[in-house]
């Protein structure tokens, strides 16, 4: 089984990246200088970012479904990048380092089932929970901190 990883449209925070400090803080968004490697993994390039690079910290609403699981939570976004667009089955390198939250939607926006991982090893996680037809895609998230870093779809 074949499956996609996908990133955060570079467009859709064009508008912040444009915004001075103050404005950023009116959208409950704010610039920050990345002084440690690796603390601050962009959501757009799929990459961590490095040590002195600016990213826009901002909520995202990752799951717009109406359902209980509606969801938004914080992601980092690095200026300057454009849509990552990782090959076919290919766990971006981000990931391999982190411990990760799996978690397995239908089409209407309702959790199947949810899991955990190490990021080296979430190939198994991704292929099990995907070959249950039911589900329509994967949420990957950061689970110390609980951010949603990616979308996974069966191919």
């Amino acid at each position: 089984m074949n499956f996609q990883f996908h990133a955060l449209d570079h467009q859709e925070f064009a508008h912040l990246l444009a915004f001075d400090d103050e404005t950023l803080a009116q959208h409950n968004a704010r610039r920050i200088q990345v002084r440690d490697f690796p603390s601050a993994p962009c959501r757009v390039s799929l990459e961590d970012a490095e040590v002195g690079e600016t990213v826009i910290l901002a909520n995202y609403l990752h799951m717009p479904k109406d359902s209980p699981y509606r969801s938004s939570h914080a992601v980092y976004v690095r200026e300057g990048v454009t849509t990552a667009k990782p090959e076919e089955n290919e766990i971006p390198k981000f990931l391999n380092h982190r411990f990760l939250s799996v978690r397995a939607f239908d089409a209407q926006g309702m959790m199947l089932i949810a899991d955990t991982a190490e990021g080296s090893d979430v190939k198994k996680t991704i292929m099990a929970f995907l070959a249950d037809p039911k589900v329509e895609n994967l949420h990957i998230h950061f689970a110390k901190q609980g951010c949603y870093a990616a979308r996974v779809t069966r191919l």
